[in-house]
């Protein structure tokens, strides 16, 4: 079963620009190999760690959004566990925040589609004044 998926992890920061890009081109190889579906690969940057991580202050963080089954995922965290310039990744699940999304765009299109309602009568529209 296809699910989408976000993986995100924290590269060493003193690695160069060059071999940032030829780890992320090797993990996504490795990723549609096993099977997955690369959607987006985006380089956040550099940021400060919460905590020191593997004694580093800093790390370049990577965010890989993909569509894959369990397998590939597996073999996929496999990797970033062995690759020594990745101190930290983490992977979500993303298909049940997307079927929520869908739902309530469904819901807002749904209102939005209905006629607007009437405006409830007052009591100066409903009876005229009667003098006696």
């Amino acid at each position: 079963m296809q699910r989408h998926y976000e993986v995100m992890f924290i590269v060493r920061p003193d690695l160069t620009e060059e071999d940032l890009e030829k780890l992320t081109a090797t993990l996504q190889t490795h990723a549609t190999n096993a099977g997955a579906t690369i959607q987006n690969m985006e380089k956040m940057g550099k940021r400060r760690l919460a905590y020191d991580v593997k004694k580093f202050q800093d790390g370049l963080y990577v965010l890989l959004t993909l569509i894959a089954d369990g397998k590939a995922i597996h073999e996929l965290e496999r990797r970033l566990r062995v690759t020594e310039p990745v101190i930290k990744f983490i992977t979500v699940r993303m298909d049940e925040e997307h079927q929520r999304l869908e739902k309530i765009r469904k819901i807002r299109a749904a209102h939005a589609r209905r006629p607007p309602a009437e405006a409830p009568a007052t009591a100066e529209t409903e009876s005229p004044a009667v003098n006696a």
